[in-house]
Order: C-alpha cells, then sequence, then structure tokens
C-alpha cells in the first residue's frame, strides 16, 4: 500500500512541475488537462501529433466563440 501511496506522490508532483512549465510557456493546460495529456502519451500517442489536435481543438473552439459572439450581436441588434 505504501508503495502505491509513494507512486501516487511522484505521479502527483511530476504533473505539478509540468503545470509550472506549461504556466511559464504560456500553454494555458489546466492540471487535468495536462494529466490527461500525459496520460494519453504514456499509453503510446505521438506527442507531435498530440500537440496538433490540441492546437487544432483551440482554433476550433475561438471560431465558435466568435461566432457565437457575432450571433448575439446581431440578435440584439434586431
Amino acid at each position: 500500500m505504501a508503495d502505491r501511496t509513494e507512486k501516487q506522490a511522484a505521479a502527483q508532483q511530476a504533473v505539478d512541475i509540468l503545470h509550472e512549465i506549461s504556466t511559464l510557456l504560456n500553454c494555458h493546460l489546466d492540471r487535468r488537462t495536462l494529466s490527461i495529456c500525459i496520460s494519453m502519451i504514456e499509453n503510446g500517442v505521438n506527442p507531435e501529433a498530440l500537440a496538433e489536435v490540441v492546437k487544432e481543438l483551440r482554433k476550433e473552439g475561438q471560431n465558435v466563440q466568435l461566432e457565437a459572439a457575432a450571433a448575439a450581436g446581431a440578435s440584439r441588434r434586431r
């Protein structure tokens, strides 16, 4: 049981360190998202491909927000 607790503590410390690095690099990844990305990489996902997917999802999210803001602005003008 102690071994498992030590592993969890080490994993948490690794996520904390990577989150600090992520913050310094302005990656805008929260701890949960970062943990998911780490897990995916540990399970064989190509890191470069994962980074591209994250970038693409961010672009799409920004586009959706812009479209929603434009639609809200258009509906207020009516």
